[in-house]
């Protein structure tokens, strides 16, 4: 189903469900199915509501360099990393990789910090 339009509470259109859901309408969505040959109407709504508190900051930016374990026997996760932006350091026998990009292919766990004395 694609998505053709995306109406907020109060827009033409959304009058009885604003008047039916109130400030927990969202949205109002319509779907258009070419295989069916139908149009639906949806609603996004609030079902509940607790305070929440933001995770802080990490202190260290995405785009910093990490090092990351990867055995020589694992050529595809070699090759992962080198498509990600990574390079090989043959001294310390680790790659270099930005943390984002660390995350992004799910390498938390083999991920150290880089030990800058040589």
């Amino acid at each position: 189903m694609k998505v053709r339009l995306k109406l907020n509470p109060g827009d033409q259109g959304t009058k009885k469900l604003h008047a039916l859901y109130g400030d927990k309408l969202l949205c109002v969505r319509y779907r258009y199915d070419a295989e069916r040959k139908k149009r639906y109407k949806t609603v996004e709504i609030v079902v509940e509501e607790m305070p929440w508190k933001p995770p802080a900051p990490s202190a260290a930016p995405a785009d910093r360099l990490v090092a990351v374990q990867v055995e020589y026997c694992e050529r595809d996760l070699q090759q992962r990393v080198r498509n990600a932006g990574g390079r090989w350091e043959p001294t310390r026998k680790h790659w270099l990789l930005r943390q984002d990009k660390a995350v992004e292919l799910g390498l938390e766990d083999r991920v150290s910090e880089i030990d800058e004395t040589p």
